[in-house]
């Protein structure tokens, strides 16, 4: 029973260590963290780069939030070009994604997601047995901005609202456009709080509790941070009402 139970805790390991450097093996890098596409653009571009040390097959396509959604039962109002395609070691491939022109929202952002999965090739000669192949797949987010919107799309962190609830905060978003929270953290009564960020959407709120603290009164400063259209991240603070 000891060399078994010896023998299963060293096979555990090797596992763990294995899918801890799953992620060195991802090929495909997008360059940027978010697509903004706004509506008075024929279209616009997104650069993929195969950093990897051999060719990937590349399938790409547009979902409306359903991350379980398959391609070929979505519907969404884009054309996404090329929908798969094979990107050489140290090349590049830019992806195309033109605007349908189907009716969107007038007086806010609405939001989508931009999917790549990369499935690696097989090295020449090498036999399928015992052999495991891994994909990867990378979504970001994708903002389809119409023309006229009030306001600064990177200052949508300086207008939000805090207020205090039974058990936390409510963030609320008067702008039109989304605001894209990683963190939040308060300090009370000496304790430290914080919770990890969500997206919070046009014209609407969102409840948040921070783990470490049972309430946090009107008047506590409140320290964030949301990531801008350029993909880095900007922090700031405001006193709880």
């Amino acid at each position: 029973m000891k060399n078994l139970s010896s023998t299963w805790i060293q096979s555990l390991g090797a596992l763990v260590l294995c899918l801890a450097s799953v992620s060195s093996w991802a090929s495909i890098v997008i360059t940027g963290t978010r697509v903004i596409y706004p509506s008075t653009e024929k279209e616009v571009t997104v650069k993929l780069n195969n950093v990897g040390v051999s060719p990937v097959l590349v399938q790409s396509w547009i979902d409306n939030g359903d991350v379980n959604a398959k391609p070929e039962n979505i519907s969404v109002p884009f054309i996404l070009t090329p929908p798969i395609n094979r990107v050489e070691q140290g090349k590049g491939q830019t992806l195309r994604i033109n605007y349908t022109g189907t009716p969107l929202p007038v007086n806010k952002e609405s939001v989508f997601w931009l999917n790549v999965l990369e499935i690696p090739a097989k090295a020449k000669g090498q036999s399928s047995e015992n052999l495991l192949q891994m994909a990867f797949r990378s979504r970001i987010k994708l903002f389809f901005r119409p023309a006229g919107l009030a306001g600064n799309p990177n200052d949508g962190l300086k207008t939000l609202t805090w207020q205090s609830t039974a058990n936390g905060v409510k963030a609320s978003n008067p702008t039109p456009y989304f605001v894209s929270l990683v963190k939040l953290e308060s300090r009370v009564a000496g304790k430290q709080g914080q919770a990890e960020g969500q997206m919070i959407a046009p014209f609407s709120s969102l409840d948040f509790r921070l783990a470490g603290l049972s309430a946090i009164p009107a008047g506590s400063k409140i320290t964030f941070s949301a990531v801008n259209d350029y993909g880095a991240v900007v922090n700031a603070d405001a006193l709880v009402k």
